[in-house]
């Protein structure tokens, strides 16, 4: 084979151009010490059991988490479980307090000082405008100088405010972001009873136009600017169809590549979601094969013509593939993701 034939997907098909992190569909909040723990324990589990790579990111919570008054102790506690051997997946990020609150700061602080090398992300709440993502990146960016941490911890946001929604393509501009949520609750209560409180539910998110407004700005934005649009959560946890159903939305028709849990349960159900059909990842192992083997030029499949543009999508879908944990054959995964095994 030629060496021209062995050029990854990434460099052919996308050279220089910068693309979304490889992050994985699911991102599980837990804030009581004994659920961070499990939650560990299960994200190695479901990472020993697929390719030994996380399927899901664990984020420790210090805003809902935290008891009043120990709050830099909460701080203590997560920066120590992402830096001890629990951390198995190197996969662990943090939500912080808010720009406004008097512990952001701190938390910050804490958590790159005590962990910064280990730390996968920082999710910042509450994001008000522009100036407050500026803040919050500025602010990261400054504790890790202070503390010789020299890789950068990239800055995930939550949109749950009017005025954000409405800055969110110059936010999600910002460098130094790789991820945006929406944040549901707030951004509902904001509307001050204009929008009922079925526009939390799992189907009423879904229906208000107010709400998928946002989803959808939001979602763009992200896309824009290559970075990773993250889905509000589903309360309805104990409802698994109807958080399938949910996060099946979320993906296929908002263009969300990420959604979050609260409950284990849920876990599993949005990664099944978010993960391509075994016909679209049949597709795309024989489209691509066939194409690194032509030098990435046109191909025929089925009868139907195939170049760079359709090579593109059907990389998104294999990667998603892997993301999602599915089993690929030996001789694409041997191709495409060796290196990240």
């Amino acid at each position: 084979m030629s060496t021209l034939s062995t050029i990854h997907p990434r460099q052919a098909l996308f050279g220089s151009e910068t693309l979304p992190a490889t992050l994985p569909v699911c991102d599980h909040y837990s804030g009581v010490e004994a659920r961070m723990r499990k939650s560990l324990m299960l994200q190695a589990e479901m990472a020993e059991a697929g390719h030994g790579r996380a399927v899901f990111d664990v984020t420790l919570d210090l805003e809902d988490g935290a008891p009043v008054g120990g709050e830099h102790e909460q701080a203590l506690l997560v920066a120590e479980l992402i830096d001890s051997p629990q951390n198995v997946c190197d996969r662990v990020g943090v939500r912080v307090h808010d720009p406004r609150h008097r512990r952001f700061e701190d938390d910050v602080d804490t958590l790159i000082q005590a962990a910064g090398q280990r730390l996968a992300y920082i999710m910042v709440p509450k994001l008000a405008d522009v100036a407050d993502a500026q803040r919050a990146i500025d602010t990261i960016k400054a504790a890790r100088v202070r503390h010789g941490v020299e890789r950068i911890v990239p800055v995930h946001g939550l949109i749950e405010t009017l005025k954000a929604v409405q800055q969110v393509d110059e936010i999600a501009a910002l460098p130094g972001l790789e991820s945006l949520s929406f944040g549901l609750m707030d951004f509902v209560s904001e509307h001050r009873g204009a929008i009922p409180a079925s526009g939390m539910s799992v189907t009423g998110q879904f229906s208000h136009p107010l709400v998928m407004q946002a989803k959808l700005k939001i979602a763009a934005a992200c896309h824009a600017a290559r970075l990773t649009p993250s889905h509000c959560v589903v309360t309805e946890f104990k409802d698994k169809r109807a958080l399938g159903k949910a996060a099946e939305r979320a993906c296929r028709e908002l263009g969300y590549t990420r959604m979050w849990s609260i409950h284990p349960d849920q876990i599993p159900v949005i990664i099944e979601a978010f993960a391509p059909v075994s016909a679209e990842v049949d597709d795309a192992v024989e489209i691509l094969m066939a194409a690194q083997a032509a030098h990435w030029a046109p191909t025929s499949y089925h009868g139907v013509l195939h170049d760079r543009a359709s090579y593109r999508h059907y990389w998104h879908v294999l990667e998603r593939a892997w993301l999602t944990g599915q089993p690929l054959p030996a001789d694409t995964e041997a191709a495409f993701f060796a290196a990240e095994a």
